[in-house]
């Protein structure tokens, strides 16, 4: 069904009674928006839904035959009043009068609303009086902006007339007053968005350089101007007509990702989820290949928002500076051809970037003066077009430009503000051809929050934060370590190529490794540093999981480990490295426990390579270090050593090596005063905020018994908690001793008291129940329900002759329950967990033994993998 037939229809409704007949012609809206969508000009179904309900509203307002005495104006706000509309947007309405309405009017009114509502609009509506109005919009950026972009639709065309006699001009707004205010608006919506367009799951419309950045830089002009087409503020200077083209052309791209997403959700929906990505690409016409298909929308996606967020930039400095004609307070001529206005560098001269060597002659400057803090508009112009003009080469293939890009590397300012601009503004993509590669490029997991590009770009500048003060007093011994190290550039080329492999099949460190080779050898650096990079790129995942997946307590584990690391130089740069790499991933991510991990596997890899003793002897002596501390400890609290050592003598010397002093002695003093105040069977359930660094310790201590572990651990997912560490050992009169390290869903600390006691009692009420299985009723987050996780295992055996199982799966609700569980039916016995959570994915350790107390043998792995095999996957259904 066409357009033109549904306004016809529309126009041969006669009363207001006709229910079925509105709603009706709204259904039809739809289908005509689905039928057409894939073949039909993105402005037409825009333009053509707003004329549609243009049609409804007309049409119920002539029923509804007010009084004409009240000279009542129906008006069309916000989206819906500049005449566009997506297939679910709120359809925004101001009823507006020259005064208060009669009862009758309000009554005919009431119908009204309800009427538009019944037919199956989302109707944001106001009543006001031309005074109220003026009033709100004083007080009120939002009401201004959308009474600035308002059209009558009906009633009395002279009330709306007089309203916009009163809010035009300078009335309730001057131009610089309604600029600041859009501004700041902009500014702290961009902050809820880490400042950036490149999250895994943007919002189309308010994302930085997304569908609201373009309408900012019309709205301050347009109350300036007054004028309401683009076309008008090419006339009056504001962009040229290449950049209005170019905006346009944004934002019917925009447009069309908005009400495909639109139409694939059935709601107003702006975020771009997971859920819906693959769907949207297909309707778009990016095909129906899954991941590669959903990878071809974003990367358009995210250089769209790019070139958005440039004109926002460059528009709205240039609106500031050259239309409100703002004063420069302070000018410092910083070279023949720039000089910084007020901290933005300027270009006094056309031709500064009349080569991509001068490009790059602008960044090294840049570096040089670190007062500088942005880019003037008029240079961002410059820059912006002659990126297009060499866009036909990738300027790393000009000797000259690598000797210059070498020098930025080097430089101690670079990683500063001119590393930002040269990432924001596609200089990096300019430069090197595997970055360009990895612009906009997806991660299709919940563990990343930012495309690669986007990753790479934070974790050198957490690299960089290394090198300033903040940086010192957060990471004092990454800070140390920067200070240290004779060429710091060679770190941050391995944390440029980390990541630069992804997206190509295969191994994306050993691809970035071969990649960063090629580029020592074109850029001259020696032999001894490019092994150091190729190393770092192909290894920079390694010491996170070691330090989360491996027994690092084990002297088999560090001993290997640091035959891995080669000397203190490699294990150094990993270090800063990894931790970088970490807390660029997404911010959640980092948290006191893997910075505990990786702490302590450095600091016992760093003793091993640079003591000559034996690593037995090492932890020989950590043993009698922690255990004579702990003795001390517990000597203050008036509890003596006759009254702890039996207790001690019943458990492993592991214990003493794993465990803290503070750790140590917490456990014996609430175990003994258990004992002492009971002479029945011990179920002791501690939590302590203080013991560890890494998160909440729990400590249960109770007579063994089947599913124990299984039930503790689903008390806990079932109230939100993650563990993260969990250690098992048995006495010799049957009971066990059980530590968990735990922290909320966020990766926050449980700082609450009352959280910890409900936590407390609600395992101690599990573990003294009759049944063995407690029930957990938490549901799978929606942003997991579409992504599926292959069960995979590895086993190992240690030298304690334990089996170490190494298993990945979903992340689901009582995932822990579930595998334990399987341990008890396999009669399996459980010495450690290490718990990896990686957005969706679960990473998991196992120490386990079999009845003998043995390592598990083939028969008995390939049992335990069949049994996990079927449970788990059950997850993914």
């Amino acid at each position: 069904m066409s357009l033109q037939t549904i306004l016809q229809q529309i126009q041969q409704i006669d009363s207001l009674h006709e229910l079925s007949s509105f709603k009706q012609c709204n259904q039809q809206i739809y289908q005509w928006l689905e039928e057409d969508f894939s073949h039909t000009d993105i402005k037409d179904i825009v333009t053509g839904r707003a004329k549609a309900v243009d049609a409804i509203l007309i049409k119920a307002w002539q029923l509804l035959a007010l009084n004409d005495k009240e000279r009542i104006a129906l008006v069309a706000v916000g989206g819906y009043g500049r005449q566009q509309l997506q297939p679910y947007s709120d359809v925004d309405i101001l009823i507006l009068s020259p005064k208060k309405l009669s009862a009758a009017s309000q009554e005919k009114l009431g119908q009204f609303i309800t009427l538009l509502w019944d037919i199956g609009l989302d109707i944001g509506q106001s009543v006001r009086t031309i005074k109220e109005c003026v009033k709100l919009a004083k007080n009120d950026i939002t009401i201004a902006t959308n009474l600035l972009e308002s059209r009558v639709l009906e009633g009395c065309p002279d009330t709306y007339q007089q309203l916009q006699e009163q809010i035009q001009g300078n009335k309730i707004w001057t131009s610089e007053a309604f600029f600041q205010a859009k501004y700041e608006e902009q500014r702290n919506r961009h902050i809820k968005f880490d400042g950036t367009a490149y999250n895994l799951e943007p919002n189309v419309k308010e994302n930085p350089g997304c569908l609201r950045d373009i309408q900012s830089i019309g709205w301050v002009a347009k109350k300036h101007f007054k004028a309401l087409t683009g076309k008008e503020l090419v006339e009056h200077g504001y962009f040229s007509k290449q950049e209005l083209e170019e905006l346009l052309e944004c934002r019917e791209s925009l447009w069309r990702i908005r009400c495909a997403l639109h139409l694939i959700a059935g709601r107003s929906e702006n975020r771009l989820l997971f859920d819906f990505q693959p769907d949207v690409a297909a309707l778009l016409g990016y095909g129906e290949e899954g991941k590669a298909s959903v990878e071809r929308m974003m990367k358009s996606f995210f250089r769209i928002s790019r070139r958005v967020s440039e004109l926002n930039d460059m528009l709205l400095q240039h609106f500031r500076q050259d239309v409100l004609h703002h004063k420069v307070k302070q000018e410092q001529i910083l070279t023949a051809q720039f000089s910084a206005l007020d901290g933005l560098i300027f270009a006094r001269q056309d031709d500064v970037f009349d080569s991509p060597e001068k490009i790059l002659e602008f960044f090294l400057m840049l570096s040089d003066f670190p007062q500088v803090t942005g880019i003037h508009s008029y240079t961002l112009r410059l820059l912006r077009n002659a990126r297009r003009r060499f866009r036909n080469e990738y300027f790393s293939e000009r000797p000259a430009c690598r000797v210059l890009f070498m020098q930025l590397v080097r430089h101690p300012q670079f990683f500063a503000l001119p590393w930002d601009l040269m990432h924001q503004h596609g200089i990096m993509q300019a430069y090197l051809k595997q970055w360009d590669n990895i612009v906009g490029m997806m991660q299709f997991d919940l563990f990343h929050a930012y495309t690669v590009d986007e990753h790479t770009h934070r974790l050198i500048k957490f690299i960089y934060q290394y090198t300033q003060e903040k940086g010192k007093q957060a990471f004092p011994r990454c800070s140390r370590i920067m200070a240290n190290l004779d060429h710091p550039e060679m770190l941050f080329i391995a944390a440029i190529f980390h990541d630069i492999g992804k997206g190509r099949g295969g191994d994306h460190s050993k691809l970035g490794a071969a990649d960063v080779v090629e580029f020592c050898q074109l850029h001259g650096i020696d032999e001894q540093n490019s092994q150091l990079i190729e190393w770092l790129v192909a290894n920079h995942l390694h010491m996170s999981v070691v330090a989360q997946r491996r027994d690092i307590y084990d002297p088999e584990v560090i001993e290997e480990f640091s035959g891995q690391m080669r000397n203190q130089n490699y294990l150094n740069h990993l270090y800063a490295l990894t931790l970088a790499d970490i807390r660029a991933t997404n911010n959640n991510l980092w948290n006191d426990w893997k910075a505990t991990l990786l702490r302590e596997l450095y600091l016992m890899t760093s003793k091993a390579l640079e003591s000559g003793q034996t690593l037995s002897e090492d932890f020989q002596q950590r043993l009698q270090k922690h255990r004579n501390q702990a003795l001390q400890l517990l000597q203050d609290q008036n509890i003596s050593a006759e009254q702890v050592l039996p207790f001690w003598q019943r458990l492993d010397n592991s214990y003493f090596v794993r465990f803290k002093p503070k750790q140590l002695a917490w456990h014996a003093q609430s175990i003994l005063q258990a004992q002492q105040s009971t002479d029945a069977e011990i179920t002791l359930v501690a939590l302590n905020e203080e013991t560890s660094r890494a998160g909440t310790e729990v400590l249960i201590y109770a007579k063994d018994r089947a599913s124990l572990f299984a039930q503790v651990v689903s008390v806990l997912d079932s109230r939100n908690c993650t563990v993260h560490d969990a250690n098992i050992m048995s006495t010799e009169d049957g009971y066990v001793l059980d530590t968990f390290i735990i922290l909320e869903q966020d990766g926050s600390r449980i700082n609450s008291a009352s959280r910890m006691q409900n936590l407390q009692q609600a395992i101690l009420t599990q573990l003294k129940s009759t049944g063995t299985e407690h029930i957990n009723n938490r549901k799978m987050p929606r942003r997991m329900k579409h992504l599926d996780v292959p069960t995979k295992m590895r086993f190992f055996n240690n030298h304690a002759n334990h089996t170490l199982l190494d298993l990945e799966a979903l992340d689901a609700p009582g995932l822990l329950a579930k595998i334990s569980r399987v341990f008890v039916d396999q009669n399996l016995s459980l010495h450690m967990a290490k718990i990896t959570t990686i957005g969706e994915r679960a990473e998991d350790v196992f120490i386990l033994s079999n009845a003998q107390g043995d390592a598990l043998n083939n028969q008995q792995q390939l049992a335990l993998k069949k049994q996990l095999t079927t449970v788990l996957d059950d997850n993914n259904e």
